[in-house]
């Protein structure tokens, strides 16, 4: 089950010593080499995997959309064993339980495109579990959705939403279909945080005050609109503006090791293909975003990856195959 690979690395750090230790000058201090990156296959067999999170005890945390259930994963050993059940389960080739979240102990998922829409018979929202005797909906975005249209065009009016990320009064969503995001209050209260053009905003994080949020952009998904913009977590802040640009379809964005950003990029575009089509196989990217606006490749050849979770200096990829790859020493000095 667990296949190993390590990065070949073009530099390694910013300045390496080559020479002997006699040949540093008096009082100088050696720079310490970083250990390479290492890519190892954590888990596999998902079944309609795409968001992930890590939890209160360290494990990550997986929803699977065909099962309409939660995985827990231990990060050390892979072994995967299921945490909780009774989710809608998924209707079409997209949608059911697409991202999880944590406040403290209690967890709450996204659930998508499982409404009369796609004909389901669920509610598209957040559910919260309410321990081991199931989950409740928290929060009915479908309803909201259909009650309050976007101002781009649509097909589902229910929305497509994509990620979940918890804040100080309650939780951020992207809608990928609906291009906003909305906010969800402590109590469930739904109202719209941004509305934004056809750019297909996807993953969302949040660090010092500022939201950050990647963004596929439109069919065909070209790399000059896959993007990482930021925005102030206080609504009353000005509108987004864009961090970083040049790679296909970007579909999550976090903070992580030596206080840099990191992005995901699922791949190569497809082309002009029909809306929700993944990138070409064996192209996703892990991301370090520069500070001049650019990405620098850390890892690449990844198979359809769609979320980016960090313990320390450790990544935690889910792939859209049902994959779980962890990458251990991440550094953004070290670069492919």
């Amino acid at each position: 089950m667990r296949r190993t690979r390590v990065i070949t690395l073009v530099a390694v750090v910013v300045s390496v010593i080559t020479g002997s230790i006699a040949s540093v000058p008096a009082g100088a201090h050696a720079r310490k080499v970083l250990p390479a990156m290492e890519v190892t296959l954590l888990a596999h067999g998902l079944q309609g995997s795409v968001g992930a999170t890590i939890g209160p005890d360290g494990a990550l945390y997986v929803p699977e959309a065909e099962l309409g259930q939660i995985t827990r994963i231990d990060p050390t050993t892979g072994n995967a064993t299921t945490f909780a059940s009774g989710l809608p389960h998924r209707e079409i080739f997209i949608g059911g339980a697409i991202d999880v979240a944590f406040v403290g102990t209690t967890m709450y998922v996204l659930v998508t495109v499982v409404g009369p829409d796609v004909l389901g018979n669920s509610v598209v929202g957040i559910y919260r579990r309410d321990g081991p005797g199931g989950f409740t909906v928290f929060a009915d975005l479908g309803t909201w959705s259909i009650d309050h249209p976007p101002l781009t065009q649509f097909d589902l009016p229910d929305g497509v939403q994509f990620a979940l990320q918890p804040v100080a009064d309650g939780f951020l969503v992207t809608d990928g279909h609906h291009n906003r995001v909305l906010h969800v209050s402590s109590t469930g209260e739904i109202t719209q945080r941004m509305q934004f053009q056809n750019i297909v905003p996807t993953g969302l994080a949040v660090t010092h005050g500022t939201v950050f949020m990647s963004q596929a952009g439109p069919i065909p998904h070209v790399p000059a609109t896959g993007k990482v913009v930021s925005f102030p977590l206080n609504p009353a802040g000005p509108n987004a503006h864009e961090v970083a640009s040049g790679y296909s379809l970007l579909v999550d964005v976090e903070p992580g090791p030596d206080g840099a950003l990191y992005a995901l990029s699922q791949g190569d575009s497809p082309g002009d293909v029909p809306p929700a089509s993944p990138a070409k196989p064996d192209s996703g990217e892990l991301l370090l975003v520069n500070r001049n606006g650019s990405f620098s490749v850390l890892v690449d050849e990844l198979d359809l990856p769609t979320s980016l979770d960090f313990v320390g200096n450790t990544a935690f990829v889910t792939t859209l195959n049902g994959e779980v790859w962890k990458i251990t020493n991440v550094s953004k000095f070290i670069k492919q």
